[in-house]
């Protein structure tokens, strides 16, 4: 009962940052109908085609499927980078030595385009599930484990000095002093890459794959279809919402409670 009344309390908060989302995606909505009054519908069709498109695709249940496909391989890649990177980020920030070692594994793998990633993918696993779910990991990870490093390196030496004065648990510590801080650098990290794992799972599957969202792409390309390009991007940069407004931003905010009580 206790976690649900806390749950409640921070009820109006969520859902005023909610609001605040839809404003600007109805501001964004009203740019794309004045633009489309002014191209070419081939060029860009007007958001009520481009939706209606949409609920066709809804209604005769082939978006499901290859959204459903697309989202499984996207957060695949992206939960083994969050568990990959974030382990080995944090572990590498309790070292100096460490940390100035890994820089430059980390640069290279934030230097090499996806793309680059994706066609030895396509090598090494085919059409498989495993390129796009390979390609999607070492995107995700540079960001991940940056944050996790951080996360531990800037932890106040003077917090640590206080919780050995004070002879604090080991698992007070963890969860009062340590965790609270390093998720403050973790949660914007993961929340980039999040959106990193859609955008490279998309592309992953436009070239290597004969399934999920980006196959269709192909598809609505080579018929010269706008309407159902524009359709197919709605319904990943939905998901790709929903994904981060109904999961990742609640355990944030529950997370993060403990500013509000500062």
């Amino acid at each position: 009962m206790g976690i649900l009344r806390q749950w409640l309390a921070g009820l109006p908060a969520y859902l005023w940052g909610g609001w605040g989302a839809i404003a600007s995606l109805l501001l964004l909505l009203a740019g794309w109908e004045f633009a489309s009054q002014w191209l070419d519908p081939l060029a860009l069709p007007d958001p009520r085609t481009v939706l209606a498109t949409l609920h066709g695709l809804l209604t005769d249940g082939n978006a499901w499927s290859e959204l459903g496909i697309t989202g499984r391989r996207a957060l695949t890649g992206f939960a083994l980078s969050l568990g990959i990177g974030s382990a080995l980020g944090m572990l590498a920030g309790l070292s100096m030595t460490a940390s100035m070692m890994a820089r430059p594994w980390v640069t290279v793998l934030v230097g090499t385009p996806p793309i680059g990633w994706l066609v030895l993918a396509m090598l090494w696993f085919g059409a498989s599930d495993g390129t796009p779910v390979f390609t999607v990991f070492v995107a995700c990870f540079p960001p991940i484990f940056i944050g996790a490093m951080q996360g531990v390196r800037t932890l106040d030496g003077q917090l640590r000095e206080m919780a050995q004065a004070f002879a604090l648990p080991p698992l007070q510590r963890l969860f009062d002093l340590y965790l609270p801080h390093v998720l403050s650098y973790l949660f914007p990290a993961w929340i980039t890459a999040l959106g990193v794992s859609w955008k490279v799972v998309v592309m992953a599957e436009l070239l290597a794959t004969a399934d999920g969202v980006g196959a269709a792409l192909a598809v609505t390309r080579s018929q010269l279809d706008t309407a159902g390009t524009l359709a197919w991007i709605v319904a990943v940069v939905g998901a790709l919402l929903a994904v981060e407004y109904l999961l990742l931003e609640p355990v944030k905010r529950e997370v993060e409670r403990w500013r509000t009580l500062a």
